[in-house]
């Protein structure tokens, strides 16, 4: 295991991923260039990265090759990308501001920003499918397609359009956030673990359940941000789910039990790793990050 501080080897995890999509994503001079401009728009130069971050997280519990770790890292993140993409057009959420910069309709246009979020997620594939991986590479597309799909991430942004203005009880809510923010989770922390060496069944299971404690917790912690951060620090627009009337967990709890739940949700992450010792320490610092983050 690597011996940096976090702070440090997270800025130079953060670094190795941004050096990696610029190389994997095409040049903003190839044609067409409007198009490859704005993918790369939407891609670099913003971001926490956390799903790259837990990707080499458990990729490092497995001993997995940097190289790999690259490229699971770019495909993950390029449906991440592509996702608050189309997240972000009028015909969905309707924002404007994104990373602390306008959303890519608003810098380019909505056919283009279209474009790019179909693009991202086909590159996505491309990635994962064009590099050598090893012999569970199939196993590992199969997961990001159905993270990525209706009964992942697309399937939870519908039933978030869906439940504007209507009141949801907590089960519901858990599962449409396990869908649409906690299915990329999981993949990126699963995706790093089986770039490396396999893990037996005790430990896939394990991992498992901190990967979907860490996704949901992640967007508890979210919701907590919205409505306390403001929009310069978030570098999106603060209280936009209060104002679309959105059900969260802080309407649905209340601002104190939203924050005793991340605390629970960190905890129970947390149990889930202590079958792997030290081999988990990236993995423990960053539930610690995602839990406290201020943006």
């Amino acid at each position: 295991m690597s011996t940096l501080p976090f702070a440090d080897w997270m800025a130079a995890t953060q670094n190795r991923v941004e050096t990696a999509l610029a190389n994997s994503l095409p040049g903003a001079d190839n044609i067409p260039a409007r198009l490859h401009d704005a993918m790369r728009y939407a891609t670099l130069g913003g971001g926490k990265r956390v799903r790259p971050l837990l990707a080499f997280a458990a990729g490092e519990l497995t001993g997995a090759a940097a190289d790999k770790l690259d490229v699971v890292a770019c495909a993950v993140e390029m449906i991440h990308a592509y996702s608050l993409v189309h997240d972000d057009m009028p015909c969905m959420d309707d924002d404007v501001l994104r990373r602390g910069r306008p959303t890519c309709h608003v810098e380019y246009d909505e056919p283009t920003a279209l474009l790019v979020g179909d693009s991202l997620q086909t590159m996505a594939f491309e990635l994962l499918a064009s590099q050598s991986l090893g012999e569970r590479q199939l196993e590992m597309i199969a997961l990001l397609a159905h993270a990525s799909g209706s009964r992942g991430m697309a399937g939870g942004q519908a039933i978030d359009l869906a439940s504007v203005g209507k009141p949801l009880n907590q089960p519901e809510l858990e599962l449409m956030h396990a869908l649409k923010t906690g299915a990329l989770i999981r993949a990126a922390v699963l995706l790093g673990a089986l770039a490396g060496q396999p893990l037996s069944a005790e430990e896939r299971n394990n991992l498992d359940r901190f990967a979907k404690r860490a996704g949901l917790l992640f967007q508890v912690v979210d919701d907590i941000l919205d409505c306390t951060a403001s929009t310069a620090t978030l570098g999106k627009t603060a209280g936009k789910d209060e104002a679309a009337d959105k059900p969260t967990y802080v309407s649905l709890l209340g601002l104190d039990a939203a924050r005793a739940y991340a605390d629970e949700l960190r905890s129970d992450a947390l149990d889930a790793l202590t079958i792997f010792g030290e081999r988990a320490a990236r993995l423990t610092q960053l539930a610690d990050f995602i839990c406290h983050r201020q943006f």
